[in-house]
């Protein structure tokens, strides 16, 4: 049977579509999803809950000229469907195919590229009076979607305020699904769940105002008289939008965002007004897919995003029970520090963990199920995580704040003041260091080596193996001399025993792994285990033995493992996942040239200076050079050996 869907090559085609026909387009839409995420992977759930408003959106605007901003792109890809990539829709986080996010680079209807959350209210604002200042009298209109999970992001607050002052004209559409990827938490979405909760809030105020006028014996008169003030009293009271209102914006809803015709009237009143406007719709996260819609908060939570093959005609893939292994997969490095951190926290009741929306990418959730009392979800609002850090350090707490490597840009600003300056011993853990694939630029954590490095106070550690995260964790939770920022990678750990009672190691000490001749490397976390395969191939297909060294720490250094290698090696090899600029092996760099010794030639191995792609790690990590072969084969030219190394390696 032909599909709506099929006819719609770009946002344009919806333009002629009746109201059923519209309907229809967006149920195809998220079979279209269903079907294809089920089969690859993907982010899934809130997508299936902007299916409508997708259609309601494009049906009403004339996009490119008109701006559509969807905030993390978690939930656009029916926009994505509905602007000219539908039959490309299979190649999405692929490698070489569509972006898992909205990217200006990838199509003229992607306004604005972002991975982060809390972010187009801001654009909205900033592209609105752009077109005015080039006098543009019928300039477009611009519409900004955002979470009510990405509403706990400040900067979000900060763009309202802006708006509203200037009056800038402009709709935010607030998609509220109770979710972001774990549950909502905090006031703000305890506000939106009782406006969600409660549709007939705004009929029931319009009811009392009325009432009160008709009370007999003159008293229905004063309160008529009392016009304006009695019904800003009751706003007070009843108004679910009071909030957006006090900022000089006009509220519409709460609307059914999976009622296309109900959207529509609401966007096309919004689109007409002139001013700030929000439309509040209230959308299912998984909306059509019953395991995520019937499943409650855990459902949601659980079906954010699908794994490849995890659904068979049209319904959650049965289950497949593995085969007992002999030789079980290494744990998830996010996994092993989630149940160390539990027993550091058992051990020491200074101890407790933050995190920013991100419990169980962090690993969090243990310590969330063992001892809740000592777990604190912030929201997606990183600036706020590293302060309340801050404040439970003043208080001679030790706080651990886990999150992702390129989440943590965003507080950088507290890190410096609020921590750095007054020297507090907070621990950052950064989850998802490197290259972490399939969620690309946005989301690869490649620089946080180089900007926080530079910073007065800080000690920066990265562990080469399980073991050796939590030595390091229970090492940084030890020191009381200010921050420490741990970093580990995404995925499998390297599969090495944990110790059962693991000993601080001392602060700025590396440590030799494998002694040999004229070339050391030296491995900075995972560039350890790349150094390491690359000293195999160079002593089995070239005869060059070379040394492996574990620098263990980037900030401080151990200048006396710097100053023997240097003094006994012709070459030394920084290898680092991370950024060259400011990185580990400009460290090297720097504190061999201040120790006044003769300098050996030094090799930086590491990321190039340019964003990477999005990709499964090993395809990223070939195309960069970062590999064991890759190192050799830099190692055997930098030395001028005529050795070759076997296709196969």
């Amino acid at each position: 049977m032909t599909r709506i869907l099929d006819r719609i090559d770009a946002p344009r085609d919806l333009h002629s579509l009746s109201e059923e026909e519209l309907e229809q387009v967006a149920q195809e839409v998220r079979e279209h999803i269903i079907d294809t995420v089920g089969e690859i992977g993907g982010h899934f759930g809130a997508n299936l809950g902007t299916c409508e408003l997708a259609v309601a959106l494009h049906s009403l605007l004339d996009s490119p000229r008109d701006k559509i901003l969807w905030d993390v792109g978690h939930q656009a890809y029916p926009h994505k469907v509905l602007t000219g990539r539908r039959d490309e829709l299979a190649t999405i986080r692929q490698y070489e195919g569509l972006a898992p996010f909205c990217s200006i680079f990838e199509s003229e209807h992607d306004i604005m590229g972002a991975g982060h959350a809390s972010t187009s209210i801001g654009y909205a604002v900033g592209i609105k009076e752009g077109m005015r200042r080039r006098g543009e009298t019928d300039a477009g209109k611009v519409v900004a979607v955002i979470g009510d999970g990405a509403m706990t992001g400040g900067v979000a607050f900060e763009a309202i305020h802006q708006a509203g002052g200037l009056g800038t004209p402009i709709v935010v559409v607030l998609n509220d699904n109770g979710m972001s990827i774990a549950p909502n938490v905090g006031a703000m979405s305890q506000y939106f769940n009782r406006v969600r909760l409660n549709p007939k809030l705004w009929h029931a105020r319009e009811s009392v105002e009325h009432k009160l006028t008709e009370l007999p014996g003159g008293i229905g008169a004063a309160f008529e008289r009392l016009g304006p003030q009695l019904k800003e009293s009751i706003k007070a009271f009843w108004a679910p939008g009071l909030f957006w209102e006090e900022l000089d914006w006009a509220y519409i809803g709460v609307v059914d965002g999976h009622d296309t015709r109900a959207l529509r009237g609401a966007l096309s009143k919004a689109l007409e007004a002139g001013r700030p406007v929000v439309v509040h719709t209230a959308t299912v996260k998984g909306k059509g897919f019953a395991p995520a819609e019937d499943g409650g908060l855990e459902g949601m939570e659980k079906w954010h995003a699908a794994k490849p093959k995890s659904i068979v005609n049209r319904a959650e893939a049965p289950k497949v029970v593995p085969a007992r292994d002999a030789n079980p997969a290494p744990a998830q490095w996010t996994q092993v520090f989630g149940k160390a951190l539990v027993e550091e926290a058992r051990r020491d009741e200074r101890v407790v963990g933050i995190t920013a929306a991100m419990n169980t990418g962090t690993g969090l959730d243990h310590l969330q199920k063992a001892l809740p009392e000592r777990y604190f979800d912030i929201g997606i609002a990183e600036q706020q995580a590293i302060l309340f850090a801050a404040g439970l350090a003043l208080e001679g707490a030790k706080p651990v704040a886990a999150i992702y490597s390129t989440f943590l840009q965003r507080a950088y600003d507290q890190i410096v003041h609020d921590v750095c300056l007054q020297k507090l011993n907070v621990t950052f853990v950064m989850d998802r260091a490197g290259l972490v694939g399939d969620d690309g630029p946005t989301h690869h954590g490649v620089f946080d080596i180089a900007y926080l490095r530079c910073l007065p106070h800080i000690t920066l550690m990265a562990p080469r193996d399980e073991a050796m995260l939590v030595t390091m964790l229970r090492t940084a939770l030890a020191y009381d001399d200010g921050p420490v920022a741990l970093r580990y990678p995404r995925g499998a750990a390297v599969g090495v025993p944990l110790p059962e009672s693991p000993r601080p190691i001392e602060v700025g000490t590396g440590e030799l792994l494998r002694e040999g001749s004229r070339v050391a490397l030296i491995g900075y976390g995972t560039g350890v285990d790349v150094s390491l395969e690359a000293a195999d191939l160079l002593a089995s297909q070239s005869g060059l033995d070379v040394t492996v060294a574990d620098a263990r720490f980037a900030k401080p250094i151990d200048q006396a493992l710097l100053a023997q290698l240097a003094a006994e090696h012709e070459l030394l090899v920084t290898v680092e996942e991370g950024v060259l600029a400011g990185g580990f092996g400009s460290a090297v760099l720097e504190t061999l040239s201040d120790s006044g010794l003769e300098m050996p030639r030094v090799l930086r191995v590491g990321l190039p200076d340019r964003f990477v792609t999005h990709g499964k790690p090993a395809l990223l990590h070939r195309e960069v050079g970062f590999t064991g072969k890759a190192v050799a084969e830099r190692i055997l030219s930098a030395v001028g050996s005529s050795a070759s190394l076997s296709p196969t390696a």
